[in-house]
């Protein structure tokens, strides 16, 4: 009886064993399997890093962003010290023609009030200068100035606008050629060659008389 009790005992402890060994396996397996869906969506998930060194623009969108953004295309194409050019001449032009306008209107407003038969009305008497008075001696010479100066400042003003929309067109052009440039190869093997050669002029039937000496010049690249 002692003996068949040990050897039962023996068996159960080998069952166990067996049993905990497998359990230990399959755990070790999934855990695995799981890493590696882990590593691989992590992968997956990562974006390739993008090489500015070798990055060239498109210089179709780069004139659409130029149409659409004032500066839009000299960011795109990561020119950004022009910048400053592009966004100074739009606020000076706005400047101008904001400035003009005022002037123009103002010297509007005086030739009205000189042409018209009101007293109450003389905002013309801020253009004039200190001690000085409109008279009906004067006053026909003072609409000819008022009326040149409001002719002059609405010239301004519309010529600031034109000069805005050129700049726009400049940048707009600017961005599409520079994207264009950037695709442009060059080689860097640029050279130029200057020597003695033997030129033919075809003036006589002699080759002797016909030929002279000169230099060549040729550019490698």
């Amino acid at each position: 009886m002692a003996g068949i009790t040990k050897s039962t005992a023996q068996t159960e402890i080998d069952v166990d064993s067996t049993f905990t060994l497998s359990i230990d396996s399959a755990t070790i397996k999934a855990t695995t399997d799981s890493l590696m869906t882990v590593v691989g969506n992590t992968k997956k998930d990562l974006k390739p890093v993008k090489d500015w060194s070798t990055w060239t623009p498109n210089p179709k969108r780069a004139l659409w962003l130029a149409l659409v953004i004032p500066g839009g295309g000299q960011i795109y194409n990561r020119k950004y010290w022009k910048l400053p050019l592009v966004y100074g001449g739009f606020i000076g032009c706005i400047y101008a023609m904001s400035w003009n306008n005022s002037m123009y209107k103002d010297y509007s407003q005086a030739y009205l009030d000189l042409m018209d038969d009101d007293p109450g009305t003389q905002s013309y008497n801020q253009f004039l200068h200190l001690g000085m008075q409109i008279t009906p001696a004067n006053a026909e010479r003072y609409k000819d100035i008022f009326k040149k100066r409001k002719d002059k400042y609405r010239r301004w003003r519309d010529l600031s606008f034109f000069v805005m929309v050129g700049v726009y067109a400049l940048s707009v052009i600017d961005a599409y050629v520079d994207a264009e440039l950037s695709v442009f190869d060059i080689s860097k093997d640029l050279s130029l060659r200057v020597e003695p050669t033997i030129l033919n002029n075809h003036t006589s039937g002699n080759p002797i008389d016909n030929s002279s000496v000169g230099l060549q010049c040729s550019l490698n690249f």
